[in-house]
């Protein structure tokens, strides 16, 4: 009965984790809440998830990732890679190892972050599409997690259920025996030929536009020194020297949907654009308009020319999501102004102070210097272009790296486990001002610790009950004439299929308790099968739903669904090949 229980509530939170609605934590504290009301979680046992090593590792990485990512270590990257030269090849190469190498140490989105802005600014300088170079550096994020305890969560949690089940858990680079290679693998073929595969979409009506987020909407307001006055929208709409689309507009605060080609315009009408920023500045130059809301600030900071405009990507966690710009209050609680919105999907028609928000969204915000860098953080925005990057002070940057391999030591010497380890790191970069007190909470991708600390118990019920031993002898009743390569391969295939839907460390959690039964059924070592989940759980290469690193890509890329599977597939088999034999090698069964 129990069993039972627990295969329709695991199959229920599966479809809900595949949907999307809700969110994949609450989705995981309703399976939760549904276990303990039945009576196969003990009351007094609910919350003790958020207790686990596992959840207090991934929250102290997080910060210390975010300290890192803060520290000025961008302007370091940025300086090497100046003598990378000007080979597309070589640039993605080396840009992709960098993510990789950093996303051992760090936490892969955080790495990514820091190299989003840094691969823009390389496909405009060089004269190719980002989607060439975005996708690649988010697969070499997800394979340099594979290579070190605290590269991604998936190989925290199997640490911890190695611990469970054996009283010993993984050191620091045990992962890497058998990650590296498939990293190294991954990394040249996306780099000699995977980024190939992909689409190279530049805008249609312009060789020189680089960078294809979907056109911004915009509004701008015609003044009375304007020389577009007397002008009409067919003027626009079909100037040869712009691509520029008129949505709407705005008279006397009414609102005019369609105004038709010959609509004269005048002093004071704010027009809803639809255009590329490069267009866009030309097309206020030219008519000398304005940018609606842009004399907000200027008067705030009269005598001040520190202002500028920076583009950033809305993230999955931001508080921007579900709200708009007028509920957020972006001029006064926040000192910016949203100049423009830009969406993949489809074209918005909304003024953009009512548009609410959703992730993927590239914005135009126009702020202060000196604040812009806080405040894309408190957003929840990762900045798309060079000069919103956080360059830091050289002492920081220093303090930062020696706290963060004091706490690597501490681990690899075995003075204290990880979750100590990088706690007190994670204490000591915000004592040392490395990482803003303020910043402490905020770094913490909460939902994630909300999944783990729920889906311990629910994991924990998937194996008392029975249920991960009734699939286990199903999987060994259909595998049990053949060979353990091909057991190995199952899981690490069956595993990948699951991270590309559901979130990873949720995939994880269920894997792991089956790799280890079906070890032990076959009276085989739980070493290989636990090492297969993790690589599976971190190989999410084929949607962009799979990791929050291919979501990232997603819009500044101009990346469609199929499109990770162009390169996702090949990188998926050939990472299946790798590892399968490098399992037998260095964890024998």
């Amino acid at each position: 009965m129990e069993e039972n229980i627990v295969f329709l509530t695991l199959g229920a939170a599966l479809l809900l984790f595949v949907w999307g609605k809700p969110r994949y934590d609450i989705v995981a504290i309703l399976a939760l809440i549904v276990l303990v009301v039945l009576g196969i979680v003990p009351k007094e046992e609910a919350f003790l998830g958020f207790g686990h090593p596992a959840v207090i590792t991934v929250a102290a990485v997080l910060v210390v990732s975010k300290a890192l990512e803060s520290s000025g270590l961008v302007n370091i990257i940025v300086r090497l890679m100046e003598g990378v030269g000007e080979n597309v090849t070589l640039q993605i190469g080396v840009l992709s190892a960098l993510v990789a190498l950093a996303s051992g140490f760090m936490n892969n989105i955080g790495a990514l972050a820091i190299m989003m802005p840094v691969a823009i600014q390389l496909a405009r300088k060089h004269d190719y599409s980002p989607s060439s170079i975005l996708m690649p550096i988010a697969f070499a994020s997800l394979l340099g997690g594979m290579n070190t305890l605290i590269g991604t969560p998936p190989n925290i949690i199997i640490a911890t259920f190695r611990n469970a089940e054996f009283g010993e858990r993984y050191r620091m680079f045990d992962f890497g025996l058998v990650g590296i290679f498939a990293t190294i693998a991954g990394v040249l073929f996306i780099s000699l030929l995977g980024w190939r595969l992909l689409p190279r979409r530049n805008a249609a009506k312009s060789e020189e536009e680089l960078f294809e987020i979907g056109n911004y909407l915009t509004e701008v307001r015609i003044p009375e020194k304007s020389n577009l006055l007397g002008h009409t929208i067919r003027d626009i709409n079909y100037n040869e020297d712009f691509d520029i689309k008129v949505l709407g507009l705005i008279r006397h605060k009414q609102r005019i949907h369609a105004p038709g080609m010959r609509f004269g315009l005048r002093e004071g009408d704010i027009l809803m654009l639809e255009c590329d920023t490069e267009d866009l500045e030309k097309f206020i130059n030219e008519f000398k308009l304005e940018l609606v809301g842009e004399e907000v600030i200027k008067e705030a900071d009269e005598g001040n020319n520190e202002i500028e405009i920076m583009e950033g990507i809305i993230q999955e966690n931001s508080p921007l999501i579900g709200r708009t710009a007028a509920s957020m209050g972006l001029r006064t609680r926040y000192s910016v102004n949203l100049l423009a919105l830009a969406r993949s999907i489809r074209t918005i028609r909304e003024r953009i102070d009512h548009v609410a928000f959703q992730s993927g969204d590239v914005l135009l915000l126009q702020g202060k210097s000196s604040d812009m860098s806080e405040t894309f953080q408190a957003l929840g925005c990762f900045p798309l272009a060079k000069r919103g990057l956080s360059i830091g002070k050289p002492r920081r940057t220093i303090l930062a790296l020696v706290i963060f391999f004091l706490s690597i030591l501490v681990v690899i010497f075995e003075l204290l486990p990880v979750d100590l380890a990088f706690t007190l790191a994670a204490v000591l970069m915000v004592i040392s001002r490395v990482l803003p007190i303020r910043d402490l909470y905020t770094s913490i991708d909460w939902p994630v610790i909300v999944l783990l600390g729920a889906m311990i118990p629910v994991g924990e019920a998937f194996e008392t009950s029975g249920a991960a031993i009734s699939i286990t002898e199903q999987l060994i009743l259909v595998g049990r004439e053949m060979p353990i390569y091909l057991q190995l391969g199952g899981i690490l295939l069956v595993t990948m299929l699951l991270s590309g839907v559901i979130n990873n460390a949720a995939t994880v959690l269920l894997m792991a308790p089956i790799g280890i039964n079906i070890a032990a059924s076959l009276e085989l070592s739980a070493d290989p099968f636990l090492m297969a989940v993790a690589i599976g759980g971190s190989a999410a290469f084929l949607t962009p739903i799979g990791h929050q690193s291919n979501t990232l890509v997603m819009s500044p890329g101009g990346y469609k669904f199929l499109d990770y599977i162009k390169l996702g597939l090949p990188l998926t088999i050939l990472v299946i090949l790798v590892v399968i034999p490098l399992l037998l090698i260095f964890w024998p069964p």
